[in-house]
């Protein structure tokens, strides 16, 4: 072999160089073809089906305004049914993201399916965005920095009630709740603020999720005789007990004061106008005056025909942050640290009013509100009739 001279040897180096930078161009280009991929575990199943459905509706409305595209990228939606059963939840993620690896994941209606992931999401370090689940330790002695809630939580919702119910309702409370971690976190905030005003509960009653029959319920409460109902219930449970308390005659002389699950207006289609006047605390109303409340209420009618609901508004909203943190980050899901940051940074115009992340607990500080179940442009839905004002969950 002949000597290789200082000339060759630069062409050389040139040439691998060369070959350097082209690959590094052709990876960062697939990796601009390649969609992001987001996982969404919902309950498409069960007693909450018709919630995972609603927020998937606005989840998919969000992502058809923007064309399913963000930071450069277009987005691919991957569904799993949680089945409203935490050890479900915890395989299909873990099927999400170890098999379709995913780059973000979102969703998870139950507050014990939120727990059962916690410590897998937090160890792979894979962004979660919370959709629904309220139970207060996912954003306070559980929380994590890949774990963002864009809903509420237990202790926000419902401590604000407390306070307006004593004042406005009645001080004599019979406290209803379903028997799980939401149910009982959002009946302690909301004795926390009422006994504080002077309230009195009369009695504090927890029942299965999936309970078919509220009778003997109902008749402890007709027992009871207290000046209002305050209940903690959702889906199918929330659907059958407001049935019932009709059925038995009980809106008549006892008034309801309850969670906006209750009088969730998909609850409402199957109670009719036997609800109206039935008050709740919620984070959303359909008569609130902004213009993304009125352009989500328009799309949404337009696409389902039907009224939404605040399920809806979370999965919109869900996806709002998300794609906001995705355009700040340019599509670069790679890089953990600057994607985290967008999202504890993230503010969003919102149906429901201006909702940002606390970059302490990593969730949404928001508005509460005060409703009532009115006939309103020929639907039944919920009124405003107070604003209780921009509440931010403690963190501890």
């Amino acid at each position: 072999m002949g000597k290789v001279n200082r000339r060759q040897l630069v062409k050389a180096g040139l040439g691998l160089a060369g070959l350097a930078v082209s690959s590094r161009f052709s990876f960062a280009i697939a990796q601009r073809e390649e969609p992001i991929r987001i996982g969404v575990v919902l309950s498409y199943s069960g007693p909450y089906a018709r919630l995972g459905q609603e927020i998937t509706r606005g989840m998919e409305l969000y992502l058809e305004r923007v064309d399913y595209q963000a930071g450069g990228r277009r987005i691919q939606l991957l569904k799993e049914d949680e089945e409203a059963d935490p050890a479900v939840a915890v395989r299909k993620v873990r099927k999400l993201v170890e098999q379709d690896r995913v780059h973000l994941l979102a969703g998870i209606i139950l507050s014990s399916s939120a727990y059962g992931i916690r410590d897998y999401v937090h160890e792979r370090q894979i962004p979660l965005v919370v959709a629904n689940a309220a139970a207060n330790g996912i954003t306070r002695e559980r929380r994590s920095p890949y774990i963002f809630r864009t809903s509420i939580s237990a202790w926000q919702q419902h401590y604000p009630m407390g306070p307006w119910v004593a004042r406005n309702v009645g001080k004599r409370v019979f406290l209803l709740a379903l028997d799980y971690a939401f149910g009982k976190e959002a009946t302690a905030a909301f004795k926390e603020g009422f006994l504080a005003s002077g309230g009195e509960p009369v009695a504090e009653v927890y029942v299965p999720l999936g309970s078919t029959d509220y009778s003997a319920v109902i008749s402890r409460i007709a027992a009871a005789r207290p000046e209002a109902v305050f209940a903690v219930l959702s889906g199918s449970d929330a659907v059958i007990f407001m049935r019932q308390f009709v059925q038995f005659g009980l809106n008549r002389t006892v008034q309801l004061a309850v969670s906006g699950e209750v009088t969730d207006e998909n609850v409402l289609e199957a109670i009719g106008d036997a609800a109206i006047g039935a008050k709740s605390g919620d984070h959303w109303v359909y008569t609130l005056n902004n213009s993304a409340n009125r352009e989500f209420i328009r799309a949404y009618r337009q696409k389902y025909g039907g009224v939404p609901n605040h399920f809806a508004v979370r999965g919109y909203d869900a996806m709002q942050f998300i794609v906001g943190a995705l355009n700040d980050v340019q599509g670069d899901v790679g890089n953990k640290s600057r994607l985290l940051t967008a999202f504890k940074n993230a503010k969003i115009i919102s149906p429901r009013g201006f909702v940002q992340i606390d970059p302490e607990t990593n969730n949404a500080t928001q508005h509460v509100y005060a409703r009532e179940v009115a006939r309103i442009d020929g639907v039944l839905t919920n009124r405003l009739i107070a604003d209780l004002g921009v509440i931010r969950d403690p963190g501890k």
